[in-house]
């Protein structure tokens, strides 16, 4: 009897952690969660390089793209669509922007890290109501950090720091 040895490739043995892929909402859905009942009007806006430096000035925070996409609010206010870097894939997320200029509230659209996606939990999220651009949005500070969830919370905070101020020093002095 002869023996048959089966060679299977050594890529084939190797076994990863499935990824975590999970979209909790879409912008539109986001959008009727975050203001019921209101018309939201795309007003797109690509940052200038002065307008990015000045964010980055306001906040600590890198401006990760010149395009901000934000919504008018009927009611009042501003919705935007943003996204931060996680540990290693990007947090889409929407802030809602009362028309006091303070965080009405805050939604994580889609989770993709394997851990951290405690950043979701109602209670860590409302912490966030009431914030403008003069609250310090520190980890550690006036926002409590998840344990597990370190990178995930301080990126969350770090984005809606900079896009209080993006509101501040861009969308507030848009005309109507």
């Amino acid at each position: 009897m002869k023996s048959r040895f089966l060679l299977i490739p050594a890529y084939a043995l190797v076994i990863s952690a499935p990824v975590q892929a999970t979209v909790y909402l879409s912008v539109e859905q986001a959008q009727a969660v975050m203001f019921p009942g209101a018309t939201l009007t795309p007003d797109f806006v690509t940052l200038t390089p002065e307008q990015m430096k000045a964010i980055e000035k306001a906040t600590d925070v890198n401006v990760l793209s010149p395009s901000l996409k934000a919504w008018r609010v009927s009611t009042g206010g501003w919705f935007i669509a943003d996204q931060v870097v996680g540990k290693h894939e990007f947090i889409p997320f929407a802030l809602a922007i009362d028309a006091q200029g303070a965080v009405k509230s805050v939604e994580i659209l889609e989770y993709r890290e394997t851990y951290g996606d405690q950043v979701r939990n109602e209670s860590w999220r409302a912490q966030f109501t009431g914030k403008t651009k003069d609250a310090p949005l520190k980890l550690g500070g006036d926002i409590k950090n998840i344990s597990g969830a370190t990178l995930s919370s301080r990126h969350i905070t770090d984005g809606v720091k900079r896009l209080l101020a993006t509101y501040a020093l861009v969308l507030a002095n848009q005309s109507h």
